[in-house]
């Protein structure tokens, strides 16, 4: 038995796995920021709930280990950013490790259960409050040791011009630091900003998306040029690692003909032609930070007593 651990700004989420198709979610409890012994306690909180002896501990964190020095980055917890959490927690509770991306979670969540069973190489893509992602190649979660890919909201690579007819868009400044990232206009918060920009209104994405699907003119306006920016770097996104299917998470997910239009539009814009729906909706609709957190211990488990 292992536990997996969801870790959020707001809350630790916990699950026992048996197996892949015995995870069991347990409660939540708030996230201590600040007190890093808090947060050691809180996890020790959750091992006791379970009653039983876990072999490992797997994570699923909003943050990126450095493949190199195995440091965290984790702006929104600042008591294990910058830490070496998995050296630091297998100090503190004498158990086996293992640390992932909550985007790389995702994506190897939906490549073992959900919409990518039977797949080769899958990209999960979040369009969530921003934008995010991860690859999984064989089965096997490209960043396994930690690192970057499958981020393809990041980089100064956004279209100046967008729409039909096209409009001028700014580069808006990023929370990376650059300027002109897809994540900027990509998720919930970009949909707004876009919104803000064409039209000089303040509307939250939910209005934004509920005015378009009744064909509410500037709401329909600020859709077409959202998805003419997402589509391009998301095709270029599946020319790069020959993904057959993209699954997508995160609150945009929900709006299922936003993400045919999406799908439309990634799906003319790439090398390999598909006759069947490539940009699709997620699958593993609950917890999927558990669950690929859970796979990702299992596996590392079997493996290391294999």
């Amino acid at each position: 038995m292992i536990i997996s651990f969801d870790i959020g700004g707001s809350a630790i989420k916990g699950g026992i796995a048996h197996s892949e198709t015995d995870i069991t979610p347990l409660g939540r409890r708030p996230t201590p920021k600040d007190d890093f012994n808090a947060f050691v306690q809180t996890l020790c909180d959750i091992i006791t709930e379970t009653g039983e002896t876990p072999s490992r501990l797997s994570f699923s964190i909003a943050g990126v280990v450095d493949p190199d020095t195995q440091a965290l980055t984790c702006a929104n917890i600042p008591c294990i950013h910058g830490r070496n959490l998995a050296a630091d927690l297998e100090r503190e509770l004498g158990l086996p490790i293992l640390i992932a991306n909550d985007a790389d979670c995702f994506a190897i969540a939906e490549a073992g259960l959900g919409a990518g069973r039977g797949h080769r190489i899958v990209l999960g893509a979040i369009l969530g409050t921003g934008v995010g992602g991860g690859i999984v190649a064989d089965g096997r979660l490209i960043n396994e040791a930690g690192g970057f890919a499958g981020e393809w909201g990041h980089g100064p690579i956004m279209a100046t011009h967008a729409g039909h007819p096209p409009v001028e868009i700014p580069a808006y400044p990023c929370g990376c630091g650059q300027k002109g990232c897809i994540d900027t206009v990509g998720g919930a918060r970009g949909m707004e900003r876009l919104h803000k920009t064409l039209h000089d209104l303040d509307r939250s994405s939910e209005e934004i998306v509920t005015d378009w699907l009744n064909g509410e003119p500037n709401a329909t306006r600020t859709i077409d040029v959202f998805v003419d920016l997402v589509a391009s770097p998301l095709a270029l996104t599946i020319n790069i690692t020959g993904a057959t299917i993209v699954p997508v998470g995160g609150g945009l997910s929900s709006v299922e003909p936003l993400l045919a239009e999406l799908d439309k539009a990634v799906r003319q814009r790439i090398l390999r032609k598909f006759n069947r729906p490539l940009v699709v909706r997620s699958q593993c609709r609950v917890e999927p930070g558990l669950i690929g957190a859970a796979l990702l211990g299992l596996k590392a488990e079997a493996e290391s007593v294999g």
